[in-house]
């Protein structure tokens, strides 16, 4: 390296006045330094070298001479000046810094962390160290030791947002979510206007499933920059997951203004406007976000959707078969396509695209593996041992074991699992050897497996060759039937079961169910009303407690035999579309089922009746989906059935 020459005395930035008392290494080091941190990098290297012409063994004006070659850039220098300093004294942790510094300048990533190791074990409290470290770490993609390092920097320094940000970066990296949204939340509660922190806490809280702590951390961030389009989009979908779908249409609607040209943002609004009903508008913001992106299957798949709720099924097979199209692998288009195909009595395609639901993360199936295969008639069954399990909610439980009869017929020995509150309730039932409970009783040896659901394709069912027998379930035993019919009392007028409301998880639950006090025009016609609602929300609780009109026996039910045994002392039942429909059907009670404008897809469309269950009845929705008129209707065919039994 070469050493420029010293200036003449009376030209030195240090004014020294004289090679005297004050031109001392330690002096000129120190000038050095004042001279480095004003930024006058030419006078504090002239400095350096006085310096070192002194005393060419002064380890501070080598770091010095060092520190002033890293501000200069000039990385190979440095290097060689800390390298010096190193080899005066090997104990000093400053020089192993000065030299990761100029190492990591020079692009030497790997040597620089060695060097901080080195000078880490010197000084091992130093949270400057541990903090360049940790940077360096997570640089070169070392992400664990990176999150140690920050560890060890927090022990020091609890307060080092830096730090914190960085420990929430690398932990996310890592697939660490719910450690990263601790770290990003530390953040924030050290310094709330942070909005990059704010973000990245509430996106790992979204990705997280966490949307209550993920919307708290986009509202921060919102309250710092409000118009940020892609936060406000998050925040919509949260509050959608969550289903408060009102709030969401703010902050869906806010964003696609502010990005109208996003895509991805319009595809978002429209499902949010899609859950409240609106349609129409939907598939308007479908289309702006296919104009910009034509190429996106799932734009398609969603406007499919919303063009079937508007009862526009040419136009919503052709979006559904555009999605698959564009994503043959697309299981959401093929399960969407699927259902409002068997809604509309095509059940030759509805069956077999149907099966795409096992492949759909919101749909729920329950999803089993056994060592035995699959069988969907494609094998005979005669003196084989065939597994029937339940796959989806009780209702269809109930609808589908139907089949096991018929699977019966082919000369199997068919055993049936079921969840268990359903157990009691399938164990008698037909053409069945033997009713299991899932997860609690163990499974025998088996030749062949099918799910429940799987068997409407297996037997090739077709509207025509639904089995439809009037009454298929199992009679609860006298004993039972006899201890209800006590609990009822006498049997002066008609015995009338109410359900109003489904499971409230159901993801179609808004559509679906009503409040009690819709029901309220029923109560005055002279009937003897029976609760069969399980599980009450807190509103129709309060409700159901001050109308008299009602009995309400629920808290004696155990299980489903009782609820049977319950439907069975009733002359009829009135409910929505729950799994008591199902079992009031099943055993050919009188059952009227109140359904929304777009039913699920068994209830078929523009027909009263059921060629699933002959005993029941359709009371129907028309396109203002309104139940305060299905209810009006259920009330006048309900007046006319009291006079038919008042009369006999």
């Amino acid at each position: 390296m070469k050493h420029k020459p010293h200036r003449p005395a009376g030209k030195s930035p240090v004014k020294p006045g004289s090679l005297g008392q004050s031109d001392t290494p330690d002096a000129l080091c120190a000038a050095a330094f004042r001279l480095l941190r004003a930024g006058q990098l030419p006078q504090a290297e002239d400095a350096c070298r006085r310096a070192l012409t002194l005393d060419a063994a002064s380890i501070d004006a080598l770091q010095a001479m060092g520190q002033v070659c890293l501000a200069l850039k000039r990385a190979d220098d440095a290097i060689e000046w800390f390298a010096r300093a190193i080899r005066q004294d090997i104990t000093r942790a400053s020089s192993f810094v000065g030299l990761a510094q100029a190492l990591r300048l020079a692009g030497r990533l790997d040597e620089a962390i060695k060097a901080y190791d080195r000078a880490l074990q010197l000084q091992p409290d130093s949270a400057d160290s541990w903090d360049a470290l940790g940077e360096l770490l997570q640089l070169t993609g070392r992400h664990e030791e990176a999150a140690l390092a920050c560890d060890r920097l927090l022990q020091l320094a609890p307060d080092h947002v830096p730090a914190w940000f960085r420990l929430g970066e690398v932990l996310e990296a890592q697939g660490r979510r719910n450690e990263a949204a601790l770290a990003f939340d530390q953040v924030v509660k050290f310094k709330p206007d942070q909005i990059e922190a704010a973000n990245k806490a509430g996106a790992v809280h979204f990705d997280a499933g966490r949307y209550d702590e993920a919307i708290a951390r986009f509202d921060q961030s919102l309250k710092q920059q409000p118009d940020q389009a892609g936060v406000l989009c998050l925040k919509g979908i949260s509050l959608r997951r969550l289903r408060r779908y009102g709030e969401a249409q703010v902050s869906g609607q806010r964003a696609h203004v502010l990005a109208p040209h996003d895509p991805d943002i319009a595809n978002s609004y429209g499902c949010i406007l899609q859950n409240l009903g609106r349609h129409d508008e939907a598939v308007a913001v479908f289309d702006k976000a296919i104009a910009i992106r034509p190429q996106t299957a799932e734009f398609y798949n969603h406007r499919g959707t919303s063009l079937a709720e508007l009862h526009r099924f040419d136009e919503a097979f052709a979006s559904f078969d555009r999605a698959v199209a564009l994503k043959p692998d697309l299981a959401d288009a093929h399960w969407n396509a699927a259902l409002f195909r068997l809604l509309t009595g095509d059940f030759a395609q509805g069956w077999a695209a149907r099966e795409w639901g096992r492949k759909c993360r919101a749909v729920g199936f329950v999803e089993r593996s056994f060592d035995a295969p699959m069988w969907l008639a494609d094998a005979p069954l005669a003196g084989k041992t065939i597994l029937l399990h339940s796959d989806e909610g009780l209702g269809d439980t109930i609808q589908f074991a139907r089949y096991a009869v018929m699977v019966a017929a082919e000369g199997a020995r068919v055993v049936l699992e079921v969840d268990a509150p359903l157990q009691p309730l399938l164990a008698g039932l037909e053409g069945v050897m033997e009713c299991l409970a899932r997860g609690v009783d163990p499974i025998p040896a088996i030749d062949y497996h099918c799910p429940l659901s799987s068997l409407p394709l297996a037997f090739a069912t077709c509207l025509n060759t639904i089995p439809a027998s009037p009454c298929y379930l199992p009679r609860p035993a006298a004993e039972r039937l006899a201890l209800w019919g006590r609990r009822l009392g006498p049997h002066h007028s008609l015995r009338v079961g109410l359900v109003w409301s489904g499971n409230p998880v159901h993801l179609n639950d808004h559509n679906r169910s009503m409040p009690l006090a819709m029901l309220a025009p029923l109560l005055d016609v002279g009937a003897q009303f029976v609760s069969l609602q399980k599980d009450a929300r807190p509103a129709d609780k309060a409700l159901l407690a001050e109308r008299n009109e009602i009995l309400d026996l629920t808290g004696d039910i155990r299980d489903f035999v009782d609820t049977a045994a319950l439907i069975d002392n009733l002359d009829l039942v009135i409910t929505v579309d729950t799994s008591v429909a199902h079992l009031a059907g099943a055993l050919g009670k009188p059952t009227w089922i109140m359904l929304p404008y777009t039913p699920d897809y068994r209830w078929l469309l523009d027909r009263e009746d059921s060629p699933w269950y002959p005993s029941v009845r359709l009371f129907r929705q028309d396109e203002r989906r309104d139940y305060g008129d299905v209810v009006a209707r259920v009330r006048d065919a309900l007046a006319r059935q009291i006079e038919g039994f008042a009369a006999s």
